[in-house]
């Protein structure tokens, strides 16, 4: 008996350590760790609710497995009667009330705290577009910076399985930067359709929404990068339009600041300016890789009839001006969003160029961005 003791002692020893490795992997499966005071009281909160139910589950199911057990017929027991028992009407209306009191008022405090936006540090608008973000620091150091946060992994790698990192749908060209210890306030809206941003580890989700402006807050209070997706099913790459914020010290902020902004001086485009053909078409390559590919393919070919083929596509090759009005004003009711608020007239100007010249499209045209600031200054 005891070898047959000593012959088991692994396989049990193996059993209490796969249980143990369970038990640590179904621990991570929670909320984010949190950074912020919201969202810290929001996984209090959760947690909270979690041990309510947990008690209420224990508590209903205890009695009625107790009741069945101990009221069964073969001991004899009689059914009792409860109707128009006062005491049993008083307790099933007084426990839910306490209950729910005792869940309302710790819940109620968060969404209040969670909603005060008031006097913040630095406020930055967040337009949600498809598939892609746009940050405008509009008040507080940083004043005047402005870019667009892509998905930077290619679509290519995504497709062909190539190897990725562990963040690789998460990770951006252009992540949002804030100071660690400040008040950011997000003012959310959209270009096309609704999206939401949303960040777990600040405990912040706002929905963004065509023609409003919704806001939110958070102070993150531990510097680091934080990572979140938009929430809203909002079209064919929803999947791919992923946050980055990078939380960083005061100085390291303020020195992003200047880079940024002697970055957006360096790069400022002059939209008077007549640009050569090979120069569009150089800078509309870059452009339709950041804007376009993923509706219409790096070949051009499209995914019709959703995304139709640019290489050979009437539109491309015919009148130039009806090119520029849908690039810019975009195409109602179909997935072609307008580009007129999200690029710049050179922008626009050199991506129409590269359609019109790659692929098998060879019309030999440059369009200049004084054409493209025609169309955006009478559509507004």
């Amino acid at each position: 008996m005891r070898q047959d003791y000593k012959t088991r002692l692994p396989a049990i020893a193996l059993m209490l350590w796969s249980g143990l490795s369970v038990a640590q992997e179904a621990s991570r499966i929670n909320l984010q760790p949190p950074v912020t005071k919201v969202a810290e009281r929001v996984y209090d909160l959760h947690t909270l609710m979690l041990y309510i139910c947990l008690g209420i589950f224990v508590v209903v199911f205890g009695v009625m497995f107790y009741s069945i057990y101990a009221h069964r017929k073969s001991r004899g027991a009689v059914a009792a009667q409860f109707h128009e028992n006062t005491n049993v009407e008083i307790l099933w209306t007084v426990i839910p009330l306490l209950i729910l009191l005792g869940m309302a008022w710790p819940a109620t405090s968060t969404l209040l705290e969670a909603r005060d936006t008031s006097a913040p540090d630095l406020t930055i608008k967040v337009t949600g577009y498809q598939w892609k973000w746009g940050y405008d620091y509009i008040k507080g150091e940083g004043e005047g910076i402005r870019f667009v946060s892509n998905l930077a992994t290619p679509q290519e790698q995504i497709r062909n399985q190539a190897p990725k990192g562990p963040n690789y749908l998460l990770e951006v060209d252009n992540p949002l930067v804030v100071p660690v210890g400040k008040k950011v306030r997000i003012l959310t809206t959209a270009n096309d359709v609704i999206h939401a941003w949303a960040v777990p580890a600040f405990g912040v989700k706002q929905d963004a929404i065509p023609g409003f402006i919704r806001d939110t807050w958070f102070r993150a209070e531990k510097e680091g990068i934080y990572r979140g997706q938009c929430s809203e099913l909002c079209g064919k790459d929803h999947g791919f339009m992923p946050i980055e914020v990078h939380v960083v010290s005061p100085e390291k902020y303020s020195a992003w600041v200047e880079e940024q902004k002697k970055k957006m001086a360096a790069a400022a485009d002059d939209p008077g300016k007549s640009y050569t053909l090979e120069e569009l078409t150089a800078r509309g390559e870059k452009v339709y890789a950041a804007n376009c590919v993923a509706c219409h393919q790096a070949n051009g070919k499209g995914a019709p009839p959703a995304f139709p083929p640019l290489d050979g596509s009437q539109v491309v090759l015919g009148p130039k001006e009806a090119q520029i009005q849908t690039v810019v004003q975009g195409r109602p009711g179909t997935a072609m969003p307008a580009f007129g608020k999200q690029l710049n007239a050179v922008e626009i100007a050199a991506v129409i160029t590269y359609t019109r010249n790659a692929w098998s499209n060879r019309t030999g045209q440059a369009i200049q961005p004084a054409e493209v600031a025609g169309v955006k200054t009478a559509g507004k």
